[in-house]
């Protein structure tokens, strides 16, 4: 039986209506910006599901746009983000489009940043202002935002995990929860460590002068 906190019960601190369609949708808007890296100039939000037949009644749409903006799901200029939005010169579209087997509530964040890079996400908004981010960039990842978390993205060689855990060690943080994944062997891979303590934000230069096999470290605080 799952042991339900009081953050279950009572919801989280949000602007409304609903801590699925706006807390959680913020919170995906958020880590989506945190993956780009830079400045996000243009982002289309692919909507399925509840999340597509609902986005505008539940100010889903604004949720987003706010957490692309960088705003917590409380911040009271969550409404209007979208004026912020474009005063900002933020280029956003939304899409309806069925994303297969995946939650209800999922959105599919592909984004461009100030020097056209491009990046993207898949997540969930799972319940209770809850996420679980399901892909980065095409391939499948897992986590929720509940732990502060190191995404490094590798090539798929030996050694690499060895010397990312041993500097993680070096910072004197604990590793609460680890996974890799990957889609074909000495090809493209994440690196997904969750942590009890907070990560400093040195631990990315220190990871990148690990090699070329690095290809970008990424830093998600606690939501």
């Amino acid at each position: 039986m799952k042991n339900y906190s009081a953050f279950d019960v009572i919801g989280p601190r949000m602007i409304g209506p609903s801590s699925s369609h706006t807390a959680g949708a913020a919170r995906l808007g958020k880590v989506a910006r945190r993956i780009c890296g830079e400045e996000v100039k243009k982002v289309i939000f692919t909507l399925h599901g509840s999340f597509a037949k609902t986005y505008r009644g539940h100010g889903t749409d604004k949720a987003l746009v706010a957490g692309i903006l960088g705003m917590e799901p409380e911040d009271k200029h969550l409404r209007k983000s979208m004026e912020i939005a474009k005063k900002k010169g933020l280029d956003y579209q939304f899409v309806e489009e069925d994303l297969g087997d995946v939650h209800p509530n999922t959105v599919k964040i592909s984004m461009i940043d100030k020097k056209g890079n491009q990046s993207e996400i898949v997540g969930s908004s799972i319940g209770g202002g809850n996420i679980k981010i399901i892909k980065i960039n095409g391939l499948d990842v897992e986590f929720t935002g509940e732990y502060s978390t190191l995404i490094v993205r590798q090539i798929d060689v030996p050694g690499v995990i060895a010397k990312v855990t041993k500097i993680v060690s070096q910072v004197e943080i604990n590793i609460a929860f680890m996974r890799v994944f990957r889609q074909n062997k000495g090809k493209d891979a994440f690196m997904i460590i969750e942590t009890d303590d907070p990560i400093p934000k040195g631990i990315i230069e220190k990871i990148r002068s690990i090699g070329e096999e690095i290809i970008h470290v990424y830093i998600v605080d606690v939501l």
